[in-house]
């Protein structure tokens, strides 16, 4: 073969923690530890001088220097509006997941003993299936400023469904409910012979465990003003309020155990103790579940609608399913025995055993060129079974991997993904009032490609600016749509009014929007240049690679 198998590693890259995987030479998912040994890493970064500090120093960091301290940032993925300011330089949410990116993949080298020839350059990222195009092109720009080639960008359900499928064997349709730290999907999902078929997904990429932490928080500002009498609000204090958010994950935790959890509030000179019970946690954060429900079930609304009344299985994923009332509340809902499936590892895991499939059918496409499809990927159907089982045979020899009966079917399978959300333009209507019109529906299967024709407004226009939008339930408001970007089409002069112009979206199967439009008046073709506003082009992205890498991260 002409080129040499790359190892593709799957990262997780998550709101509160993140993780890295491989598959080893027995085809086995495995998680790669952190230099302090942890399989999950704090996405929490530290900025100390010229240096970078990644994990659970910096989270620690938090109590007492909030100002150099900055968490979550993957709530603000895909907005150009949030910067990170620190000492006269701005970073954005896509330079601040660059450096825990490079913590990660620094630390598996070191862990897995790496020479420089073996360094970890290709990559699956995951992103939460509710992600629309500005937040992926953010993901994937954020694994290009930490210096990594990344071969995809996943979504999570569709990568824990991988993990899960190769351990069974037979037919089902799967709801995958992962509540993370700082996102929440649902997903319904077939898993049969050779395929796995996202059907429909929904959730709240601001909706997370961070939340049950915060309600606790509050909880606790509440009960010190109770008992010390004080007006004066803990939560009002920077150094109080992380300290207090650090308490409330570790006591969310000993409440997945046990019946109470301690906790200590100090500020303006008092001290507090307060004990908060279980069903006092559950009940200041119901909302929160209420919430998970009733977005799970306009998804199921959803499935109805394209023929699927119910699922066989409900996969739990994320660490914030660990707390009881996930599993006692979807029991009582559905009346199914939820299955915790390697909540904090799975992500990882499929996104490397995603990467892994890839890796393999390119070898395939170079041992057996007829199986090349569209795009030089490996096309299944290009090929019989007896081919493809001699030509992992053949990769097995070569490579060294034990392609087990489980991970050769990995190979053949085909991944079907839905887009999160619908997308089209702003156009004038015939009350000259401006309306969404939609071309990519939501829960449609990617990739995907529609034309639609528009007409001009008004005559001799120079040219028209295509405002794409994102939208959750369709509506026509632009006021209830997200601005994806402006893609504008300059035209002809003298062209009269309502002089057509074809506008085609497409949308590739790793959520990758492309516009083009052409001037009907004359035949003529025309190029759009799609910009989106939260992604930088790859000129700047470089330079900006180049400059963030010279900072030191650890």
């Amino acid at each position: 073969m002409s080129e040499p198998m790359k190892r593709v590693y799957g990262i997780d890259l998550g709101t509160t923690y993140s993780a890295i995987a491989y598959v080893d030479e027995h085809g086995k998912p495995v998680i790669v530890p952190n230099q302090e040994s942890d399989r999950i890493t704090p996405s929490v970064v530290l900025f100390d001088g010229d240096a970078i500090i990644v994990g659970n120093t910096a989270k620690e960091s938090a109590k007492v220097e909030p100002d150099r301290v900055v968490s979550r940032v993957k709530q603000h993925m895909g907005d150009p509006h949030f910067v990170f300011e620190y000492e006269g330089q701005s970073y954005s949410p896509e330079d601040i997941s660059s450096f825990i990116l490079r913590k990660v993949v620094g630390d598996a080298e070191v862990a897995l003993g790496l020479s420089d020839d073996e360094k970890i350059t290709d990559v699956v990222i995951t992103c939460p299936a509710y992600f629309g195009t500005s937040e992926r092109e953010a993901t994937a720009n954020a694994g290009v400023l930490a210096g990594l080639n990344v071969r995809a960008v996943l979504n999570e359900p569709t990568a824990a469904a991988i993990a899960y499928g190769l351990e069974q064997d037979r037919d089902q349709v799967v709801l995958v409910y992962d509540l993370g730290g700082g996102t929440f999907d649902v997903t319904m999902i077939e898993i049969k012979d050779r395929l796995i078929r996202v059907i429909c997904t929904g959730g709240d990429h601001r909706l997370g465990g961070t939340l049950w932490d915060e309600a606790i928080v509050m909880h606790l500002a509440d009960q010190f003003r109770e008992q010390t009498g004080l007006d004066s609000d803990p939560m009002d204090d920077p150094e109080v309020l992380n300290d207090l958010f650090l308490q409330a994950e570790r006591g969310k935790k000993t409440l997945t155990q046990r019946d109470k959890a301690p906790f200590r509030v100090t500020h303006a000179g008092q001290s507090a103790r307060v004990e908060l019970d279980r069903s006092t946690f559950e009940e200041i954060t119901r909302h929160l579940m209420d919430r998970t429900l009733e977005l799970t079930r306009e998804m199921l609304a959803d499935a109805k609608e394209k023929g699927y009344e119910g699922f066989d299985s409900l996969i739990l994923v994320g660490g914030a399913t660990r707390m009881p009332q996930v599993r006692d509340r979807l029991v009582a809902e559905f009346g199914i025995e939820p299955i915790s499936f390697d909540p904090d590892e799975a992500v990882a895991k499929g996104a490397a055993l995603y990467g892994f499939k890839e890796s393999i059918q390119q070898q395939v496409v170079q041992y057996l060129p007829g199986a090349e499809g569209e795009g030089g990927r490996f096309d299944p159907s290009a090929v019989t079974e007896e081919q493809l089982e001699k030509a992992l045979d053949a990769i097995e020899s070569q490579t060294g991997f034990t392609l087990s009966g489980p991970v050769r079917e990995l190979v053949g399978t085909q991944i079907v993904n839905v887009l999160s959300k619908s997308l089209g333009v702003i156009a004038r209507n015939d009350e000259g009032r401006d309306v969404v019109v939609y071309l990519l529906p939501r829960n449609g299967e990617v990739p995907m490609e529609r034309t639609q024709d528009f007409g001009t407004d008004q005559p001799n226009q120079s040219g028209v600016d295509i405002r794409v939008m994102a939208g959750e339930r369709d509506s026509p408001e632009p006021m209830d749509c997200q601005e994806v970007g402006v893609a504008q089409l300059h035209l002809p002069e003298g062209l009269p009014a309502r002089s057509p112009i074809r506008v085609t979206f497409g949308i590739t199967r790793d959520g990758r929007l492309t516009v083009t439009a052409t001037d009907l008046t004359g035949g003529g073709s025309i190029d759009v240049e799609f910009e989106t506003e939260s992604v930088m082009s790859a000129e700047k992205l470089a330079d900006r690679s180049t400059a963030l890498r010279l900072m030191e991260v650890s």
